[in-house]
């Protein structure tokens, strides 16, 4: 089973972008937070992460016929960018949203998720938890599927 995770802009600023909120930890730690998990859950997992939207509807496009599954965390992009939405809708490759804070308790325009739309699960607020269950979620989905 091999999942792709998308991380979108300042993610590979984590542990320096407002720590409060998103963690004192660095980008580094998360990918070996979510290496570990696959590794026991026997998933092969790929990282991908971008400043660029552009960048991000690419690799979700080269994503098709090569991943089985896909964990996005679009950051900003959530709240704005019904291209991520449209890549994710033309793959149809099963995905789930995950944010680090719970947007759900953020501003008012961080309200609307489009990525959401065309994922079948949202983990938001647990940190890098979240990643874990996206995982865990997504493995057991696409045995059912």
């Amino acid at each position: 089973m091999k999942i792709l995770i998308i991380n979108g802009p300042n993610i590979n600023m984590l542990g320096i972008r407002e720590p409060d909120v998103y963690g004192k930890q660095d980008y580094a730690a998360l990918v070996e937070f979510i290496s570990k998990t696959a590794e026991e859950e026997n998933v092969e997992a790929e990282f991908f992460q971008s400043n660029h939207e552009g960048a991000i509807v690419d690799s979700i496009q080269q994503a098709y016929g090569v991943f089985d599954g896909i964990i996005i965390n679009p950051a900003a992009y959530t709240h704005t960018s019904i291209a991520i939405l449209d890549a994710l809708k033309a793959v149809a490759i099963p995905a789930v949203e995950v944010h680090l804070s719970d947007v759900s308790k953020r501003e008012s325009f961080r309200q609307v998720s489009y990525a959401g739309i065309a994922c079948v699960k949202t983990y938001m607020g647990l940190g890098f938890e979240g990643y874990r269950q996206a995982l865990l979620f997504l493995k057991d989905y696409l045995k059912n599927c």
